[in-house]
């Protein structure tokens, strides 16, 4: 609270100062506030330039003005301003799957899009470089395919790019938890024509932890270059380096047990929230280093060409510690760990796509003809110590919960290591290796039947390989060929204003080999998502109210699950389903001069309709909380002395998550609340900025099947010189 006082102090001082700026001026900043809010329109939900009302796809944006008033220095933290989304894993810099994990419309979901390529990220991304956030709602395989995408969405980050002036700023911040940070966004034409442009965005973040172990230090350098030696010819640039080193954020996994008669509640098992519950040095290093090139051509008035190549390419070494939950006992936990060594898992995307806008007879055609090809190699390490606490007979014991005085420090990485040290020779990674590559071509058409009806026609076909690493027992290629429609109407009711719309979208995964009930190899078909959605879109007050209203029905078929021969354990058969539905609507809204808002609320059903009977018409444990909502709301001076000058307040709710949810049990983490608050200070040469979360000190738990403790009350603030 001491930091929130200071950075307060400061910013009345300041103005004090502050003096009126001319109507141009105002009419600027205006403007832009209302772009901030309000302006949804993409070039990427569809692979080509697409207003929102006219757009059939519902999707969500947050804008970097958004994130600059709010005090966000990562992309997992501007998460809560996107309506149906619900964080579930932080980043822990795991090698391949180290990034942070959300839920979208009750499926996991992850950050793999940069620009509408491939951009993976498996350590903390900071939002130093992010010019715009988008999330793009439900199954998107015709135009991002599997690898990339998710049947609830996809996550896509569009990053600053070089402009033809010298600028920039420098930053510094500081705060509750030992938090420190400095960032500098530094842009310069590098010739006197101006047709070559150079940007850097680079930042490092300390972040200590409000339990009794935890820190994470990140580092980010963005450098982006531009040439363009004619009009028509457009050459971008870019890499990204990401580097975390941290000690995990504690996580509780539950397991069935007899423990769940007992509890079903994570205040059931009475954890002290601030003990950590680990000792020292349980570090891990991730690295994520990515590399983008764009080269645009405009071939014709109507005709444009954007070839586009990336990489993306994951590091990690250290220990993961994770405590969890068995047997018949919840007074006691079992600590054991998952490191990885010299993990690494290297992806490459190439992307060619031809965007045309032209006219046949009296009916306009936008249109995008591509080509995407994707390679994925693992090589990812796992080691496990199967249990940190042993006893006589080496097999592994839980250790009391709520002992006095018991030392849970004694899980450190000085002993874990002599532990990982004392299996040497004998050990049994597990490990993920292999190749997979995704050749696809995909059409998608916009027709504008009248000026107020147009209808989206698209289909993708994909051919799937996936040749399994040695280690694979019996393993063998697999090939494999699948098409994906999709299919989208708006009429534009008033043109402009209101419109309506429905979408039929698709989306797949290719499976691995399985086991059936005769002990037999069988081939699966990929597992197939199915999407029908309605709703109505609008724009009204000369662009200042926006919103989007829908209701979406997914089903996934042809889902693997269990045979239940108890003979055969592993067999499985290939005729699940898993049915997910639910309504959003989503407001933003520049309401009065100064005063803007964005609303969000969603609700999703989830279930499976076919699978084993322990979680037959259950909820799946990865599906998130039926409820969601979210608020952010401020307001800015645009004139007068106090011109400049910004409050805001947001949160989010969400309603009780089952994590685990079974016939033998049922364990869930309780709804909660978290409130936000911000002031800021802006003026031509500096800015000044805090922020205070979680401001009700509330404790609240996030979890993807675990249980994460979240953030008490902090405070950060920053000062900003601008050039």
């Amino acid at each position: 609270m001491k930091n929130v006082l200071i950075c307060a102090s400061l910013l009345g001082s300041i103005v004090v100062f502050s003096q009126e700026k001319d109507s141009a001026d105002l009419k600027r900043i205006d403007e832009v506030i209302i772009n901030t809010y309000i302006k949804k329109d993409s070039e990427y939900t569809n692979k080509m330039p697409l207003k929102a009302i006219e757009n059939p796809q519902v999707y969500s944006s947050v804008d970097k003005t958004i994130l600059e008033n709010q005090g966000i220095f990562t992309v997992d933290d501007a998460f809560k301003n996107i309506t149906g989304l619900q964080t579930m894993w932080t980043a822990n810099g795991r090698a391949g799957d180290g990034g942070a994990y959300v839920s979208l419309r009750g499926f996991v979901s992850a950050n793999s899009l940069r620009n509408g390529v491939l951009g993976a990220v498996t350590s903390t991304i900071d939002a130093v470089n992010l010019e715009k956030l988008e999330v793009l709602k439900g199954p998107s395989g015709t135009l991002f395919g599997s690898l990339l995408s998710s049947y609830g969405g996809v996550i896509n980050r569009v990053t600053k790019k070089p402009f033809e002036t010298f600028g920039g700023n420098v930053s510094l911040a500081g705060g509750s938890y030992d938090t420190y940070r400095a960032a500098v966004d530094i842009n310069t034409p590098l010739t006197n024509d101006k047709k070559l442009l150079f940007r850097l965005n680079s930042a490092y973040t300390n972040e200590g932890t409000f339990q009794t172990e935890g820190f994470r230090r990140n580092l980010a350098i963005a450098p982006s270059l531009s040439y363009k030696p004619t009009d028509r010819l457009s050459i971008n640039l870019d890499m990204e380096l990401f580097q975390m080193k941290s000690m995990s954020d504690q996580t509780f996994f539950f397991y069935s047990g007899d423990y769940l008669k007992k509890v079903n509640n994570i205040k059931d098992l009475n954890l002290d929230y601030k003990n950590s519950y680990l000792g020292k040095d349980l570090t891990n290093t991730g690295r994520s280093i990515n590399f983008f090139g764009q080269v645009q051509y405009k071939i014709s008035n109507a005709i444009t060409s954007s070839t586009n190549f990336s990489t993306a390419s994951s590091y990690s070494d250290g220990f993961m510690p994770y405590l969890y939950f068995m047997g018949d006992d919840a007074t006691s936990m079992y600590r054991s760990d998952q490191s990885t060594r010299d993990s690494r898992k290297k992806s490459i995307n190439f992307q060619q796509n031809f965007n045309g806008d032209f006219k046949i007879g009296n009916l306009r055609n936008r249109v995008v003809l591509g080509f995407d090809y994707l390679r994925v190699n693992n090589n990812q390490n796992f080691y496990d110590v199967n249990g940190f606490d042993k006893d006589a007979d080496g097999n592994s014991i839980p250790v009391p919960l709520h002992q006095p005085g018991f030392d849970y420090t004694n899980f450190n990485g000085t002993a874990l290591q002599a532990a990982y040290n004392a299996m040497a020779g004998s050990e049994s990674p597990y490990l993920i290796t292999g190749k997979q590559e995704n050749f696809a071509v995909y059409l998608s058409n916009v027709l504008n039947i009248t000026n107020n009806l147009n209808v989206l026609m698209a289909l993708r076909v994909d051919n799937f390989n996936n040749t399994p690493g040695a280690n694979v027992a019996d393993g063998k290629k697999l090939n494999q060929t699948f098409f994906s429609p999709k299919f989208g109407v708006v009429y534009e009711v008033v043109k402009d204003k209101v419109s309506i719309f429905g979408n039929y979208q698709n989306s797949f995964k290719n499976l691995d080999y399985y086991t059936d009930a005769s002990n037999a190899t069988r081939t699966p078909v990929p597992e197939q998502a199915n999407q029908m959605e309605g709703g109505i879109k609008t724009s009204l007050f000369n662009g200042k109210v926006s919103s989007t209203f829908s209701y979406y029905n997914i089903k996934v078929k042809d889902v693997l699950r269990s045979a239940q021969i108890a003979a055969n354990p592993r067999a499985q058969v290939q005729d699940g389903t898993i049915v997910s539905r639910g309504v959003e609507l989503e407001v933003n809204a520049y309401l009065v001069k100064g005063f803007t808002a964005i609303a969000g609320f969603s609700y999703n059903d989830s279930k499976y309709t076919k699978a084993d009977e322990a979680v037959l018409d259950r909820r799946p444990n990865t599906s998130g909380s039926p409820y969601l909502a979210n608020l952010y709301a401020s307001y800015q001076f645009l004139d007068g002395k106090l011109q400049g000058l910004g409050f805001g307040v947001g949160g989010n709710y969400a309603s009780e998550n089952k994590i685990y949810n079974s016939a033998d049990g049922v364990f869930s983490l309780p709804s909660y609340i978290a409130l936000n608050a911000s002031a800021y200070y802006d003026a031509k040469k500096f800015r000044i900025g805090v922020k205070v979360d979680n401001f009700t000190n509330e404790r609240y738990w996030v979890g993807y099947t675990t249980a994460n403790p979240q953030k008490l009350i902090n405070a950060v603030g920053t000062i900003t010189y601008k050039f």
